[in-house]
């Protein structure tokens, strides 16, 4: 009973996947789902259950966390990665990678980090990644290697480009020909806040000051009226007598000793050097 009960339950939260339903149905219908998992004492998995249910029951988490990404529910979806892991660890002798969303949600999982500013947690998990595969290897499983994983492999690429600076391919990267699949447009946004107080914090700390009219590219925003908001936001003085946008936590020389001429050639220089991909931006995202 709740078996037939678990497999129409995994059909209808396919079909909310697919047609994006509403959050409510969505929710109810993981709720019941992980009800009938209890029943079949399959939430977690222990030697005894049967390899059905293991299929079941990581098809049921797997769809959880995909729906609490499409959400937007990057907590949430942690926790389903997490009661994923043991599903994962098993050999794929007891519970075949078939059907297995696993490459995906593990590398939405780097991604999740990776926007969250955890990079103490991406690598943490990219080196347990690397460690698996080695074992994997060692035992004779088949299966990709993680240089062929195209999910972890696109996680890894935006994770060397926002640590060399390289924002032109971090955004590169969030064009749709260049996604692994649709889950992880949604990340373009979260990548373009991170990015966007990364280039905020290295400025505050470079220079004394850009003009109002750069910080408009230089921060990937539409108009001067959100660059305004933005400095407020970040606590920066705004002068409108010169137009410029100083940042209180400048380290650099003397403000005194800062020449006007050498402010001049600082923003210029980072906007022509550092950010000039930002022409681009409405064509990325």
């Amino acid at each position: 009973m709740a078996e037939a009960e678990l497999q129409q339950l995994i059909k209808r939260l396919h079909s909310t996947l697919k047609t994006n339903s509403s959050t409510n149905d969505s929710m109810r219908l993981l709720s019941r789902a992980k009800v009938c998992l209890l029943r079949l004492n399959a939430l977690v998995p222990t030697p005894d259950t049967p390899e059905t249910f293991l299929k079941l029951a990581r098809e049921t988490l797997e769809l959880g966390a995909l729906i609490q990404i499409r959400i937007g529910g990057g907590a949430a979806f942690t926790t389903y990665f997490e009661q994923l892991q043991p599903f994962y660890a098993l050999p794929p002798q007891i519970l075949p990678r078939e059907n297995s969303n696993m490459s995906k949600i593990t590398g939405l999982c780097l991604l999740v980090k990776l926007t969250g500013e955890d990079y103490s947690g991406f690598h943490t998990l990219l080196e347990s990644l690397e460690v698996a595969a080695a074992q994997a290897r060692e035992r004779g499983e088949g299966g990709k290697g993680l240089e062929d994983d195209p999910y972890i492999q696109y996680a890894i690429r935006v994770e060397q480009a926002m640590m060399e600076g390289s924002y032109d391919r971090v955004w590169g990267e969030t064009k749709s020909s260049k996604l692994p699949s649709e889950e992880f447009a949604i990340f373009s946004q979260l990548l373009q806040q991170t990015i966007r107080k990364e280039i905020g914090d290295c400025s505050e700390k470079s220079y004394q000051s850009i003009p109002i009219s750069n910080a408009k590219n230089l921060f990937f925003l539409e108009s001067e009226g959100e660059v305004v908001e933005y400095a407020k936001s970040r606590g920066w003085i705004l002068n409108s007598k010169d137009g410029r946008i100083y940042f209180p936590n400048y380290e650099g020389e003397n403000a005194d000793d800062f020449a006007e001429r050498d402010l001049v050639m600082a923003s210029g220089q980072v906007i022509e050097n550092t950010l000039g991909y930002a022409r681009e931006l409405e064509t990325i995202v």
